[in-house]
């Protein structure tokens, strides 16, 4: 056998060695946990900030310092109207941004009242008037014998004073881009050995158009549009050789391409600040350059928005623990780990 034939079948082997090592996680049989493979990563849950969270966050101390109440607000349909689909056939924009406009005024401390999803109060309201839904802490009504259906009281549900609604109205792509390609290589015919060098930047944008508006008079009280750029880059390197009779190809690259929707969600709760401080009054960002104006003890507002306690046990619940990465994570937590049984 010649020394070409013998170095093909060691190359083949060591490949097929290889690809059994990698299929060795990975069990035609079920483990005693009941799974196949352990599914792999171990990173934490964590909060989501963006950039204007913080002054979110500030807003609602302003107003907790001076006694500002919050209007009550509502979100409505805040939709993706660019109509841009995704490679892969799904949406290339969120869909959620109402649910981020939510989480944007709860972290700015507004009273927030559901009509974005009240299907279960529908339900339970049906429910109830149909004496299907029983309360039995509730007081009976004069000239009932008992309290063992839920009462409809009219006037029971707050209204809202203001509603956000809106939508996304751009994506712009490619709106700038910049990019090298290097390649060289031997010109000896018997060892033809090439490398190249790539490097790609581009910029594109998303932009959305938000309006608040008066419930009762359904005036328009405050417009905002706002568009954020978005940045992609990518570099890769590569060498192709041949070396007695066998083929070389090795190449390297990172890249990276700043989240859309998080910008999405950095675009609302800019709209949110704005909105906010026009309704708290407050002046400007200076609200937040004062020393007085740092996070009150105990507030109930946090990097994943409003926490308002159901019980008088703000002193020992977790509502200020929110924010932090180990809370409630079994590998992290040391408090989940001894309450296994």
């Amino acid at each position: 056998m010649s020394q070409k034939s013998m170095t093909a079948y060691r190359t083949a082997g060591l490949l097929s060695a290889a690809a059994l090592a990698l299929t060795g996680c990975v069990s035609p049989v079920a483990g005693p946990s009941g799974q196949y493979a352990t599914p792999i990563g171990n990173a934490p849950v964590t909060s989501n900030p963006t950039p204007y969270s913080t002054a979110l966050f500030c807003l609602a101390d302003y107003a907790h310092r001076y006694n500002l109440p919050s209007p009550r607000i509502a979100v409505g349909r805040i939709s993706d109207y660019t109509g841009t689909v995704s490679p892969d056939g799904g949406r290339q924009i969120t869909g959620g941004a109402s649910l981020m406009a939510n989480s944007a005024l709860a972290k700015a401390g507004a009273r927030i009242v559901e009509r974005y999803d009240t299907s279960v109060s529908e339900l339970e309201l049906r429910y109830a008037n149909n004496r299907l839904i029983g309360d039995e802490a509730q007081a009976p009504a004069q000239g009932q014998a008992d309290s063992q259906y839920r009462r409809i009281l009219a006037g029971q549900v707050p209204g809202s004073d203001f509603y956000v609604v809106g939508g996304i109205t751009e994506v712009n792509y490619n709106i700038r881009s910049a990019g090298f390609d290097i390649g060289g290589g031997e010109a000896d015919s018997d060892t033809p050995a090439s490398g190249i060098i790539q490097g790609k930047v581009f910029v594109m944008n998303v932009a959305i158009d938000l309006r608040l508006v008066q419930t009762t008079t359904l005036e328009v009280v405050d417009v905002v549009s706002y568009q954020k750029q978005i940045i992609g880059r990518e570099v890769s390197a590569g060498v192709f050789d041949f070396l007695n009779g066998n083929v070389f190809d090795v190449s390297a690259g990172t890249g990276g391409f700043e989240p859309v929707q998080l910008a999405v969600r950095a675009l609302i709760e800019r709209a949110t600040v704005e909105f906010m401080a026009n309704l708290y009054g407050a002046p400007g960002p200076e609200v937040c350059l004062n020393a007085s104006n740092d996070p009150l003890a105990g507030n109930t507002v946090g990097p994943t928005g409003g926490y308002y306690p159901a019980y008088q046990n703000t002193d020992t619940n977790n509502g200020q623990t929110r924010s932090d990465p180990s809370r409630w994570h079994d590998r992290r937590d040391g408090d989940v780990r001894r309450s296994r049984y």
